[in-house]
């Protein structure tokens, strides 16, 4: 967090730690990213604030995607700040402000371009009216303006940064007065020095994965923080021919020694790496071979046993400064990215945090 911050150069810096921070456990990762330097939270819904509220954290925490029905008084009541994408929004928060006898804290989220959560530019206007009005009476306090970028090229990114310009221009002509202006998540913060405003938030890179395709967490002086460890629960040998898992995906083209790994896509193993990914064990890498099963997994030790036994600890992915696969080796075997590989570990699976 610490490099990441001094990359970044900006006056705030947000961690983001949605979706139980990425897999890797939402309240731990919150207090490390706070301890190394960042100064907000960021998360997803109302649900995932108050969790890290109820851990007994108090640093700020901005959630901005709610279901029609969201609870905002137990936002406003807590202290998290709302990010809001349309007028209703604003007049739902404010109703509930008005209700509990407080003021509370938002950030305006602007579309420019991804066509996702936002306020359009043709609403800005008329949102910007009504948060300002709605801020002399006490009910709001716009503390912030957000948007968010598609990553989808240069040209598109830019076309992004100038749309949320004006609508950050627009929204102090209308007597808004935001002290937070974040557009960059991890890729335009470490890449797109104009999208820094006063705050960036960081996402993937916070656990040592790159958001690029052309530069790997080493290339960023990133060290991934996830390792994910199985152990060997079964070493078989089988003759050349045999089949292995479900629908026969590879049989053995000789006489091997097959391990079974009780890891499967109830714990977040893709099913498409099937036949594709490699696994760590002792000091080499061998291949997943057949068909991942919900609970378990088959590896090809080879012709010959280089002494593997049940008990012995398989990685499927962690620091490739290791020897072993990383997360994006993973998500290349599937075909998606290392965001998913990571947030998708189930919770059947122990995470053990370790203080570094």
């Amino acid at each position: 967090m610490a490099h990441l911050r001094a990359v970044a150069g900006t006056a705030h810096v947000m961690a983001v730690v949605k979706a139980n921070a990425y897999g890797h456990g939402a309240v731990p990762v919150a207090r490390a990213a706070l301890a190394g330097g960042a100064d907000w939270l960021g998360v997803a819904d109302i649900d995932e604030a108050l969790v890290l509220r109820d851990a007994g954290i108090d640093a700020p925490i901005l959630a901005w995607l709610h279901d029609p029905d969201a609870d905002f008084s137990a936002a406003i009541d807590d202290d998290v700040t709302l990010g809001l994408s349309s007028a209703q929004q604003v007049q739902q928060v404010a109703d509930a402000a008005a209700e509990l006898g407080q003021s509370a804290s938002v950030h305006l989220k602007l579309e420019t371009g991804l066509n996702r959560n936002g306020v359009h530019e043709n609403d800005w206007a008329e949102v910007f009216a009504l948060a300002a009005a709605l801020e002399r009476v006490g009910l709001l306090r716009v503390d912030g303006v957000m948007s968010h970028l598609a990553n989808a090229s240069a040209f598109d990114d830019q076309q992004a940064l100038e749309c949320f310009e004006r609508g950050v221009a627009a929204a102090r002509a209308a007597g808004l007065t935001p002290t937070l202006v974040h557009l960059a998540s991890s890729a335009a913060a470490l890449r797109l020095p104009a999208a820094r405003f006063t705050m960036v938030r960081f996402g993937i890179t916070i656990y040592g994965l790159s958001p690029f395709d052309d530069a790997t967490s080493a290339d960023l002086g990133l060290i991934p923080a996830m390792t994910l460890r199985g152990r060997v629960a079964l070493v078989r040998r089988v003759s050349a021919g045999a089949g292995v898992s479900y629908d026969y995906l590879w049989r053995a083209p000789q006489d091997s020694t097959l391990v079974l790994v009780p890891l499967g896509y109830a714990d977040g193993i893709p099913r498409q790496a099937s036949g594709a990914a490699l696994v760590h064990i002792h000091s080499a890498n061998y291949p997943l071979v057949g068909r991942v099963a919900m609970d378990q997994f088959v590896v090809n030790l080879g012709s010959e046993n280089p002494g593997v036994a049940v008990g012995d600890e398989v990685v499927l992915f962690g620091d490739p400064a290791t020897g072993a696969p990383s997360a994006t080796d993973w998500a290349d075997a599937a075909g998606t990215i290392n965001y998913e590989i990571v947030t998708r570990i189930g919770p059947r699976v122990t995470r053990r945090h370790i203080n570094g």
